[in-house]
């Protein structure tokens, strides 16, 4: 080892261990302890970005005017060719496993905005190397990638945060204190919807391949799914659309909805769910959807929550459906706001809120609008999300503030949001699905029941009268069936670390 790997292992330590006496005081200048021989923590992370032709540039650009960037990955050269060119000074890479293997060890810190089924593995293995990790939305594609992650973070002790920053705004806040204090009484349901999807869904398999793009990584993008042939409707950005790659509308969008719904309400693992939609199709996403989840009822002991917390619905809209508007709703408002709304059904009232949890407002049975002046609960953040992500990351573990979506709370609300999915994908059963929480399974899905999905609806029309000729998957055990879609087996050459215990 050289001196310059030495240094720079000496480095990283340091940034990660350095311990801070209070928690106000966690980034310090560097004249405080230059004197020591050492270098501040407060010194600039080398961050790799992964995923960056995309949502991936605008979180690149919230960090590089502070920290270094020193690794750029995408599979599509194409794609992200501006984003390169930008930032000369990093070096590119079209499989991250590679950029782990060249850089790993001059890495402190990574993000990730890659498309939905490659946000577990590359966050796992950057998390078990000590990396500190930033994560688009949604955290991961399935439950179980969602508990790993939670998991790994606890055990790595590192810094994390989920790309929904409306967690960082005053909305999520003012929300949770309306309702903690009481505004609106006790919630038993929840409405919540997204305008979205804004990318082709409802379409099925393409039949016939094209040829790979000479700039595209193609093994690189499908990742720890099944190999199919390349097909350009796919990527880039319509990934969201398909089963193998993303989660739809609701895994785009719930996460940036729903927030306020999960933190404001204490939820936990739910207990029952159920989806229905437009057509179902084998590959792709319905164009519309909707889903029940049930939360059981629950104790808090934050001393803030003055509300009890009963037995609770969530239900949630997509693809151009969304709730009724309540009795004494004002005459032409929009429920939409900034892509979607929220409204918490009270016993005093109906709280509210859009996308991110902007603009929240109360309405009174009588029809009155109010906004009460209460004092915000939480930790007011002025920095960006992504840079009170960056903060983190230079606190020792012992005395670090957890950013607004660490994966202590990210993780778990993932669980809830790739919850709903599970429940339109296996809405054929035609009933509730109970849900086991702890043990991540559902106890009443019968040992022979089956499941079959539709691989292409057959439209045609015939002497002006339209007909329909479905094609249907063959018959699956649908125990087996509901396992994979809560734990992907994926694809040889990818793996994920074990589960902590």
């Amino acid at each position: 080892m050289d001196s310059t790997e030495k240094n720079e292992i000496s480095r990283r330590k340091f940034i990660k261990n350095m311990a801070i006496t209070t928690a106000g005081l966690t980034i310090l200048p560097s004249y405080v302890i230059g004197g020591m021989g050492h270098k501040a923590p407060s010194d600039k992370l080398n961050i790799a970005v992964i995923g960056i032709g995309g949502v991936g540039n605008s979180n690149l650009k919230n960090v590089k005017s502070t920290e270094n960037i020193v690794a750029l990955c995408d599979t599509d050269w194409k794609y992200a060719k501006h984003v390169f060119d930008e930032n000369p000074n990093a070096k590119r890479y079209s499989d991250f496993r590679k950029m782990f293997e060249e850089m790993g060890n001059s890495i402190d810190a990574v993000i990730v905005a890659t498309a939905d089924h490659t946000h577990a593995i590359i966050a796992a293995q950057a998390m078990a190397m000590g990396k500190h990790v930033y994560v688009q939305k949604p955290l991961t594609h399935t439950v179980y990638e969602s508990r790993l992650l939670t998991k790994l973070a606890e055990k790595y002790k590192v810094a994390t945060q989920m790309g929904n920053q409306g967690s960082s705004g005053d909305g999520v806040r003012r929300t949770c204190a309306w309702l903690w204090a009481g505004e609106i009484g006790d919630v038993t349901k929840v409405e919540a919807f997204t305008d979205r999807p804004i990318w082709p869904q409802g379409l099925p398999r393409p039949s016939q391949g094209e040829w790979v793009p000479e700039t595209l990584n193609w093994d690189a993008f499908i990742g720890p799914a099944k190999m199919r042939p390349y097909n350009s409707i796919y990527t880039p950005w319509n990934f969201r659309g398909w089963w193998d790659f993303g989660t739809g509308a609701l895994g785009d969008m719930a996460c940036h909805i729903l927030h306020p719904v999960f933190v404001g309400l204490k939820l936990q693992y739910p207990t029952k769910v159920q989806g229905s939609s437009t057509l179902l199709l084998t590959d792709s996403c319905p164009t519309a959807q909707t889903v029940k989840i049930t939360f059981p009822a629950r104790t808090s002991a934050d001393k803030r929550v003055k509300i009890k917390l009963p037995e609770v619905t969530v239900q949630w809209f997509d693809g151009g459906l969304k709730p009724n508007m309540p009795d004494k709703w004002p005459a032409g408002k929009d429920l939409n706001d900034s892509g979607g709304g929220v409204i918490f059904h009270g016993t005093k009232g109906k709280l509210i809120c859009g996308c991110y949890g902007v603009n929240p407002w109360i309405l009174r049975p009588d029809g009155t609008v109010e906004t009460p002046e209460l004092p915000l609960v939480g930790r007011e953040i002025k920095i960006g999300h992504e840079m009170d992500w960056v903060r983190a990351c230079k606190e020792s573990p012992e005395s670090r503030v957890k950013t607004a979506s660490d994966f202590s709370e990210a993780g778990p609300f993932n669980e809830m949001v790739v919850m709903g999915v599970l429940g339109v994908r296996l809405q054929s059963l035609n009933k509730e699905l109970e849900w086991d929480g702890p043990n991540m399974r559902f106890t009443n899905i019968g040992e022979n029941e089956t499941i079959s999905t539709v691989i292409s609806d057959g439209f045609k029309i015939h002497d002006g009268h339209p007909t329909f000729d479905k094609t249907w998957t063959d018959p699956v055990n649908a125990v087996q069936f509901s396992q994979e879609l809560i734990r992907h087996d994926y694809r040889e050459g990818w793996l994920l670390p074990e589960m902590p215990s």
